[in-house]
């Protein structure tokens, strides 16, 4: 029996190992009865926390300071990696003027991604894989049947090709006997023909033996002889048997002409688990689109905005420095890339980190734990905006160095998988030259490209099938052409594109169907796009350097 419990499964002291549990240790995660509390803290371990069973492991465990093993580390430093710090060192001189984050929020907060992640995995990826590993086991047990099935059908072909092969057999053998036929009357008829003639021989050889014999002068004087006629002997007929010449067995191609087995096909499909697809209850649109915030970058033109979580925001803007907003509009961080060059775009992986497009360095960039890496390198191309997708690969748009060609790559970690540059009849899907392409990735998983120098959002299928365009809609207050530039989507499958001259956002259905504008947020040039796991829409204003937080669903 389990000295821990009972027969009924009551817990019991982890020290008497008898008595029914009263509390419980939350730093060393003991069960203790009540006399065996005095016991446990009685070594003078100053951390015991001792609680009433039913609130066990509710105490939070910090670490130790390692300058102040005193205190308890509550804080960590965004500007030291995340370093733990207690009390004593945010007041030091080697963190003066950093930014702290409180232990206690970032922990709820990975408390709230890990219990997001147990849910995705037991609701969403552990049942995939079952399902997965039941269609092999299926395909496991279907194997021998269809294997039989194969041969079956070989066999049937072979006896098929015994009856087809003994048919030919059977016509040739009646060709045969009707030549043995031909054969046999030709030379009868010669035969005959030269019976005739000896009958006639026998005759005249008769004839002229009574002649011979006879004194009569008459018939020997009238005799008139068929020697000469006789003489002239009929052609000798020789007519030569037919003969079978078989032809050598070719097993090369008697092989192709049974049949041909197919070789193993081995079809890598795609197996797409997208932890965000559409909620399942409709979000209808706000009767009025309304501002929750307005953040100031600080930059003189502000270019890109993606969101890290629901907290916090990375913007980019003319300067080669990448910074980071709280909900609250705080700066958090700042990032200065090593090149003197603004990025051209900016997004952040399923990790959290960082990566940007560096145009004049045809590169691709992640920044992780502070450190920058060169994620692709391209050659006779230069990168000009991306996004992640759900799946984990990244899309780029690129445009070749002369500025004649466009088209969309996607990647899997370094690897290129896919380009996306023509439509079914060998006609370019994008403007070839340098401007501007933002890209995202909708629900289901369509590639949108808001292409600024065509006029037009342009939507293939995950394939590179072209879907739909979609050039703007008839409006007689917004008298520019429409100019797309940020694209985004969001819970719904919507697909929300900046009109930047006529100072609105235009909202689309994932066919390519105009819903509504967002017009009335008093939004000036907007660019940059993102929406954030709550349909919140950030907004980057290009010439004002602001990001606002528009709420435009219920």
């Amino acid at each position: 029996m389990d000295p821990h419990s009972s027969a009924q499964d009551v817990p019991r002291c982890d020290l008497c190992e008898t008595a029914i549990v009263h509390s419980y240790c939350d730093f060393c995660h003991f069960n203790l009865c009540k006399p065996c509390v005095v016991d446990h803290i009685s070594d003078g371990y100053d951390r015991h926390k001792i609680v009433p069973f039913k609130e066990r492991r509710s105490t939070l465990i910090y670490p130790t300071c390692e300058k102040h093993p005193h205190k308890n580390c509550d804080f960590q430093c965004e500007d030291c990696n995340n370093i733990f710090v207690c009390s004593s060192c945010t007041a030091s001189k080697q963190h003066k003027g950093h930014n702290f984050l409180e232990v206690t929020e970032v922990y709820n907060a990975k408390k709230e991604v890990i219990k997001k992640d147990t849910k995705d995995l037991e609701n969403h990826i552990s049942p995939k894989y079952e399902e997965i590993a039941r269609d092999l086991e299926n395909q496991l047990a279907s194997l021998d049947g269809g294997y039989d099935k194969l041969t079956t059908a070989m066999s049937k072909q072979g006896e098929q090709w015994h009856r087809e092969i003994n048919i030919v057999i059977n016509k040739m053998k009646t060709e045969i006997d009707e030549i043995k036929a031909k054969h046999r009357a030709i030379l009868q008829k010669h035969l005959d023909e030269i019976k005739q003639i000896q009958s006639l021989i026998k005759e005249t050889l008769q004839t002229i033996r009574k002649i011979e014999k006879s004194t009569e002068v008459s018939p020997t004087i009238e005799y008139s002889s068929k020697i000469r006629e006789f003489s002239k002997l009929p052609p000798k007929i020789q007519v030569s048997l037919p003969t079978f010449i078989p032809k050598p067995i070719d097993r090369e191609k008697l092989y192709n002409l049974f049949g041909q087995i197919t070789p193993l096909s081995t079809a890598t499909e795609e197996n797409v688990l997208s932890l965000y697809q559409s909620n399942t209850s409709v979000r209808e649109f706000q009767d009025e689109p309304q501002i929750v915030a307005t953040m100031q970058t600080g930059y003189k033109t502000v270019y890109n905005v993606t969101c890290l979580n629901e907290d916090k925001i990375w913007t980019s803007g003319q300067t080669n420095d990448i910074k980071c907003f709280n909900i609250n509009c705080s700066l958090l961080q700042t990032i200065k890339i090593k090149s003197e060059n603004a990025p051209n775009d900016i997004t952040v992986d399923s990790d959290g980190n960082l990566l940007y497009c560096d145009w004049p360095e045809r590169t691709v960039n992640i920044v992780k734990n502070g450190q920058t890496e060169v994620l692709i390198k391209l050659q006779g191309w230069k990168p000009i905006n991306l996004c992640f997708t759900s799946t984990g690969d990244l899309l780029v748009t690129m445009y070749s160095v002369d500025g004649t060609q466009s088209k969309v790559v996607r990647y899997s970690g370094y690897t290129e998988k896919q380009t996306i540059q023509f439509d079914d009849k060998g006609t370019p899907l994008y403007s070839g030259n340098e401007k501007i392409k933002y890209i995202t990735e909708n629900r289901n998983h369509d590639i949108c490209v808001a292409d600024w120098a065509a006029g037009a959002v342009v939507v293939v299928n995950q394939d590179g099938k072209l879907r739909w365009r979609y050039t703007g809609h008839p409006s007689a207050t917004k008298n520019k052409p429409f100019v797309p530039r940020g694209i985004t989507t969001d819970s719904q499958s919507r697909i929300l594109t900046a009109d930047g001259d006529n100072h609105c956002i235009h909202i689309l259905d994932q066919n390519g169907q105009f819903l509504r504008y967002i017009d009335n947020c008093d939004l000036k040039n907007p660019n940059g796009l993102c929406v954030d796991n709550n349909d919140n829409l950030f907004v980057c204003e290009f010439f004002k350097g602001n990001v606002k937080k528009v709420k435009y669903l219920k």
